[in-house]
């Protein structure tokens, strides 16, 4: 059995005419795909001897193109496009890039590497902060946050150490500098009362299926958009979770997700599949929530977003980000006796410390609510109340709320038409979809009051999708014959 050859040392085969042919990679193209060269030889001693002499070539460029006092801009770039683009993904590789060609090259990409200080990057740093934003002022503030500065200065600290292990400096100047504070972002979760409110609002303005789903199994966005029908089993309610999908530089990516643990298989209650089963058949497409506007691709991950705050808003629920409703899952999950080992494996985290980690203050309450119960059933202490402990039964003074009615957005939910009021005793409804042709076809349905109109046209919509998806399996099935 044959040993692995060392990273970077090239690699030797022997091809099917009997020759050996060895072949060294020199750098990544723009889509981080490897660019090699290769020799061949006869005999495997000839080969070896050109590819060492070929990978002493290509460090002769390098050491002329290298150098110690070349800008640090100039090596930066090298660095991440020679030794990192290519092990990122897409996402990663757009926020690495911003923080690179946007803030450090402009700032201090003009110092010579060999002569970069401390002082140098602390004072970047500084400027990032107070005033380094170059967009969205007006919402964000002038300076960047304290999380994107750090991340600034892991990249610089990484390029500075590659030049170390390089021999193009001595030493890291970026080891020792003062950055803001780490700190976790704020995680905020809806209460049932707001969840209820959301899902009332949620079906309403059709999004109900993405939000129950979200709230009962805690999925990551690019997780939920990325299912097909082929992930669903209905009979044994199985759910398998095995790619994602995300929007970067203006494109839509589907990828396999970031971990291992990431790929996983949960079981849906039976409430959550006979939604889904009844969904399904408004659906035409192999995506569980296709998109309205690309044929045969998943929901764009950002309209999801813009959407769902529209509808947090119109709930009157706190302004909580989409990753928030997988932490509400969460936290829910763990008030109602779910151990956090089973926890793990549902959201697909690496680790139940991890999970740990997270939900510490959940599970902090939980044991509180324990004492309380070993307080009350162990101890006999049933002199003792608190305000959280009261019943049903307790008069609490607060009158009855009203019941939550969904608020009409200023545009309708895409799919069901328009109404148009024509005088104060007539109502127009219209459709216009596309055929299975690809050409818009409308129909009109008119009635007294916005409420007939509103069924009617609900009807009308459901008969003329039936209609399109009959016309599409009549087309595909005489192109197919």
């Amino acid at each position: 059995m044959s040993k692995k050859r060392k990273k970077g040392s090239g690699t030797l085969r022997k091809r099917a005419d009997g020759r050996w042919e060895a072949r060294v990679v020199i750098g990544y193209d723009e889509k981080g795909l490897p660019q090699t060269k290769c020799v061949t030889a006869l005999e495997k001693t000839k080969c070896l001897e050109k590819l060492e002499k070929l990978k002493a070539e290509i460090n002769l460029v390098q050491r002329d193109t290298v150098k110690s006092d070349m800008p640090f801009g100039e090596w930066i770039d090298f660095w991440y496009r020679q030794y990192l683009q290519m092990s990122l993904r897409k996402s990663t590789q757009a926020s690495y890039e911003n923080n690179i060609y946007n803030h450090v090259i402009p700032e201090i990409g003009s110092i010579k590497l060999n002569k970069l200080t401390q002082n140098d990057l602390q004072q970047f740093y500084a400027r990032a902060k107070n005033g380094g934003r170059l967009q969205y002022k007006e919402f964000y503030g002038d300076g960047l946050s304290d999380r994107t500065v750090r991340s600034i200065h892991a990249i610089c600290r990484k390029a500075l150490e590659k030049a170390v292990s390089e021999n193009l400096i001595t030493i890291n100047p970026a080891i020792g500098c003062k950055l803001p504070p780490k700190k976790s972002r704020e995680m905020q979760v809806l209460t049932p009362e707001e969840m209820q409110r959301f899902l009332i609002q949620a079906k309403y303005d059709g999004y109900f299926e993405i939000i129950l789903l979200e709230l009962t199994t805690g999925m990551r966005r690019g997780e939920l958009l990325a299912l097909q029908w082929t992930d669903l089993n209905f009979e044994t309610g199985e759910l398998h979770i095995c790619r994602q999908v995300y929007h970067v530089k203006g494109s839509m990516q589907i990828t396999e997700p970031k971990t291992k643990s990431s790929i996983r298989t949960i079981i849906l209650p039976k409430v959550v599949l006979n939604v889904l089963a009844e969904y399904k058949k408004t659906v035409n497409s192999r995506w569980i929530f296709p998109s309205p506007m690309v044929e045969d691709m998943p929901r764009n991950p950002q309209s999801v977003y813009k959407k769902v705050k529209a509808i947090l808003q119109r709930a009157d629920c706190k302004n909580i980000r989409f990753h928030d409703l997988r932490h509400t899952f969460a936290t829910t999950a763990l008030a109602n006796g779910m151990d956090v080992k089973t926890l793990s494996s549902i959201i697909g985290h690496v680790s139940s410390q991890t999970t740990l980690d997270i939900y510490l203050h959940s599970t902090l309450e939980m044991q509180r609510q324990a004492a309380r119960k070993i307080d009350s059933g162990i101890a006999k202490n049933d002199g003792v109340s608190t305000e959280d402990e009261q019943t049903p039964d307790q008069d609490t003074n607060e009158p009855c709320k009203p019941k939550f009615e969904a608020v009409q957005g200023k545009i309708r939910r895409a799919g069901t038409g328009c109404i148009t009021k024509i005088n104060d005793n007539l109502y127009e409804g219209r459709y216009s979809p596309r055929g299975a042709d690809g050409k818009r076809i409308s129909k009109n349905i008119y009635a007294k009051t916005r409420e007939e109109c509103e069924i009617l046209l609900a009807e009308m919509i459901l008969k003329m999708k039936a209609e399109i998806q009959e016309a599409k399996a009549k087309l595909k099935a005489s192109q197919s014959a």
